[in-house]
């Protein structure tokens, strides 16, 4: 079987990113990172990327006055790569249709609460997990979908509870939950990398071995 090849998207320091490519160094994902995108021209992520021999790129929107030459670039770009997949570790900005479609069902993101509470635009960050607080929930999480054309709406893969705390602020929640983002994500791109997940009628359904489903 062919190696899945893969395109990260990120705007920050892109620890998920980091995780995954450690899984894949590790030989726990059949798979490799082709390159690295991101919106920002200084974020970290390009750097470490970088550092690992990935090819990163730094592409915005706001580069360009004309927004379907940035699309066209961008699915040039990923077919140059041969991607297979697209992971978005952190990424700040909205997939355009024209991807979306492009890779329907292959465009995978994590985010930091349990979907779809907690989700859609202006949720992000930091900012979830100070409406997660401010609400007074018992419960949040993490969720791995696949992304469509709304923010934070595709098919879920996987979601893992997350207790919050009494005495917690969201920097100490952020803090926690994100070492639940770094168990989720590798082990959604090694099932997705596997063919062990389906969609059908807008959900998703794992066939893979049971002992892996838990984190």
């Amino acid at each position: 079987m062919a190696l899945s090849k893969f395109a990260v998207f990120a705007s920050g320091r892109g620890s998920n990113f980091l995780t995954v490519q450690e899984h894949i160094a590790d030989g726990k994902i059949d798979g490799e990172i082709v390159c690295l995108i991101s919106n920002n021209s200084t974020a970290p992520a390009l750097e470490k990327a970088q550092s690992l021999d990935i090819p990163a790129l730094h592409m915005s929107p706001k580069q360009y006055e004309i927004s379907e030459k940035y699309v066209n670039n961008l699915v040039d770009i990923l077919q140059r790569h041969e991607v297979d997949y697209i992971l978005l570790a952190g990424y700040m900005k909205k997939i355009p249709d024209a991807i979306v479609q492009e890779y329907h069902h292959r465009i995978m993101n994590i985010h930091p609460a349990l979907l779809p509470s907690f989700g859609g635009k202006g949720y992000y960050g930091m900012r979830v997990h100070e409406a997660v607080i401010e609400r007074g929930v018992k419960w949040t999480g993490v969720t791995v979908h696949f992304v469509d054309e709304v923010y934070d709406h595709g098919p879920i893969i996987y979601q893992w509870p997350v207790r919050v705390g009494d005495d917690d602020t969201a920097e100490s929640l952020a803090e926690r939950v994100l070492t639940y983002e770094h168990k989720a994500y590798p082990k959604v791109v090694r099932w997705v990398s596997n063919n062990w997940i389906e969609v059908k009628n807008s959900r998703t359904i794992y066939t893979g071995p049971p002992e892996e489903w838990e984190i």
